[in-house]
């Protein structure tokens, strides 16, 4: 559901080559093509082929060593969950992109901070106390281990410039192990690997950068990327296509205007919900639908009900540094047969009237499953597929039972900002006694966070409500004891913390680290936050449900990516409402399209025992923009499978945009 990320040379500092063949004396290899042999090198001293996937963690550390990492537990936690069954050769290039290989001046620096005396050395004692007691502790044996190094320990002392040099020759020389491995069999040289095509007879002397493939959790991918002028002839260099299928979709202009999504009749207009205002601030009019507020508010009128029943619960979609899309995801429950009304939207925290939230034009949905029996068992019920403006909703009957709800966004539209920042933002500031301060400006963006972060809207902070702060930013939880802390420290209401509160225990995180603002910034980039404190990399919605015959339940209880259950249910509704083309002789191979105002989804359906590899070339497309920021890649379907092949929204939703797109087999 999201774009995948752009390329870089990750082993830009292990550039070693094997010896020249005569392609590469012609052609010097671009980094992006040592990127993928040094990948190579390191999957096959592991496996006999690249097509073979991993099935264990053991095998995933064993490889990301031969590639010059050194991952740690969580790390390897990162990448296999416990619902991972297999990794193939493409998620492996994407976790090397992500996990960089430590520089020798990255080691110096970490354990410098150790080196009290300044002369190279950490004591023992203190290089155990680190390890066994801050960040991923390690244990007795392994901190042993590490001390009875006899190269580097010495006098009860660690060298850690030897150990640091040790290590990068001892990386250094396992990657030149295996890329002289590699070269030994010609035949893993002339395998294509990934999205690295070798030994293409001849090769544009300009380099073609190619983005690494999306990991998907169910579906083995396979992205080929090419860009610059010259991406078409390089691909019908070196590949050649069995058959093709085109689809041809002309939308008009949409200027949000003409509303297709309707409110229920007996849904009237009503003040904001009563607990945002203290008692006796509110009074009845002659009006009975309308609360006259205190002189000092503006009349607001929102959505109430005099038969339906209501609730409302926040969430945010967050952009990973991969390209990933996570958000909350709910259970809903329906106690009786009702009429339903949900919508959803992107949450306006604008202060400045007339000055909507930039994010307003993410585009937003809303996928409704029922639980049967159990989790695992999921039944699609339907989709958010009308709209007024910014609003997405469906109206139905439901019956009885536990819903799951589940957000979703296509990735067109929240994506990765090329455009840098210069100017930091100042966080915390001292007055004349020394006395530490937030500033208005990171005070005014923390009330924003706790407005995005208070799920249920009553202006407090639960516990289960924090928690989700917390996973998102550092990964951790806050148990029932250290919430006792923070209830005695930090202002409370019925047990709950309250936006001052939330303002006081950031303060105080600042005051630990005596005014250094390293770790507030981790919260503010976990959260979407740029150094400007502009909102670029997240999108924070509102989920309304309205319900005839009862009050509706909804709670958050995961906040996972955008794929598994969502991608079963986006292929399910596209293979039920879109328009079907079988690729010509192979009755196998179907390209299912659905198309609304505003986007188009396609998705491959694969009935063979074979995988196929799918080329896709959107360039006579115009006005357009997919969530994979490529008009040219392929994708690889995995036997008996389907998957989401691209989501395409109009560049300009007020002019008319054509979506011309031509889904190739490649032989």
């Amino acid at each position: 559901m999201a774009i995948s990320p752009r390329s870089d040379a990750t082993f830009s500092s292990q550039k070693s080559t094997p010896s020249e063949s005569p392609r590469t004396k012609k052609f010097p290899l671009t980094e992006e093509e040592i990127f993928y042999m040094n990948c190579r090198a390191a999957y096959l001293t592991v496996f006999k082929s690249s097509l073979e996937n991993i099935i264990s963690k053991d095998q995933l550390y064993l490889a990301l060593q031969h590639a010059g990492r050194n991952p740690s537990q969580k790390t390897i936690n990162k990448y296999w969950t416990p619902q991972t069954a297999k990794l193939n050769f493409d998620d492996f290039c994407i976790i090397l992109r992500k996990e960089k290989p430590t520089s020798k001046a990255e080691l110096l620096k970490s354990f410098k901070q150790l080196d009290v005396n300044d002369d190279g050395c950490i004591l023992h004692t203190d290089l155990y106390k680190f390890l066994t007691k801050r960040g991923e502790k390690m244990t007795r044996e392994e901190v042993n281990a590490i001390i009875n190094l006899t190269d580097v320990n010495a006098d009860g002392k660690f060298d850690y410039i030897k150990f640091c040099k040790l290590y990068m020759t001892t990386n250094e020389q396992c990657l030149k192990t295996t890329l002289e491995k590699l070269e030994v069999d010609s035949k893993m040289r002339r395998h294509q690997f990934g999205n690295h095509i070798e030994g293409s007879p001849e090769r544009d002397p300009s380099p073609v950068p190619k983005p690494s493939p999306k990991i998907m959790r169910k579906t083995d991918q396979e992205t080929f990327s090419n860009k610059g002028d010259t991406r078409s002839s390089l691909l019908s260099a070196t590949r050649k296509f069995k058959t093709s299928v085109s689809f041809t979709i002309t939308m008009g202009a949409n200027g949000n205007q003409n509303s297709k999504l309707t409110e229920p009749n007996l849904i009237k207009p009503c003040p904001v919900n009563l607990w945002h205002w203290p008692r006796g601030s509110i009074s009845t009019s002659k009006n009975s639908s309308i609360f006259e507020f205190p002189k000092w508010h503006k009349w607001c009128l929102l959505p109430v009900y005099q038969d339906w029943q209501y609730m409302q619960s926040k969430g945010c979609f967050f952009l990973e540094e991969d390209g990933e899309i996570i958000s909350h995801q709910y259970r809903m429950q329906i106690t009786q047969r009702s009429m339903v009304y949900l919508t959803i939207k992107p949450l306006n925290l604008s202060q400045v009237e007339g000055k909507p939230s930039p994010w307003l034009s993410v585009d937003t949905a809303l996928y409704i499953l029922k639980e049967n029996e159990s989790q695992a068992n999921l039944q699609l019920v339907c989709f958010t597929e009308l709209r007024n403006r910014e609003v997405f909703g469906w109206t139905g009957e439901l019956g009885p039972g536990i819903y799951w709800l589940i957000p979703s966004t296509t990735g067109c539209r929240l994506r990765k900002k090329i455009k840098p920042v210069t100017d930091e933002a100042q966080l915390v500031y001292r007055d004349e006694t020394g006395k530490l301060f937030l500033t208005k400006e990171f005070k005014s963006t923390l009330s924003d966070i706790f407005e995005v972060i208070d799920l249920d809207g009553n202006g407090l902070l639960s516990l289960e409500e924090y928690n989700f702060f917390e996973l998102r930013t550092s990964g951790e939880k806050c148990d029932e004891d250290a919430w006792a802390v923070c209830r005695e420290n930090f202002d409370t209401k019925r047990n709950e913390l309250t936006r001052q509160g939330f303002m006081d225990l950031n303060l105080m995180e600042a005051n630990d680290r005596e005014g250094d603002p390293c770790d507030l910034w981790v919260t503010l980039h976990s959260m979407g936050y740029n150094k400007a404190l502009e909102l670029t990399e997240a999108c924070p919605f509102v989920i309304d449900i309205y319900a005839e015959k009862c009050k509706p339940k909804i709670k958050a209880v995961h906040m996972e990516a955008c794929s598994g259950q969502l991608e079963k249910a986006i292929c399910k509704s596209v293979l039920s409402n879109g328009d079907a083309k079988v690729m010509d002789g192979y009755e196998n191979i179907i390209v299912h399209t659905y198309s609304c105002d505003t986007w188009i989804t396609s998705v491959i359906e694969n009935k063979s025992d074979e995988k196929v590899i799918i080329h896709i070339n959107n360039e006579l497309s115009k006005n357009c923009v997919n969530n994979r920021g490529l008009n040219i890649f392929a994708v690889e379907v995995g036997p008996k499978s389907t998957m989401v092949c691209q989501h395409v929204m109009p560049l300009n939703e007020r002019q008319e945009w054509i979506y011309y797109c031509i889904y190739s087999l490649i032989s």
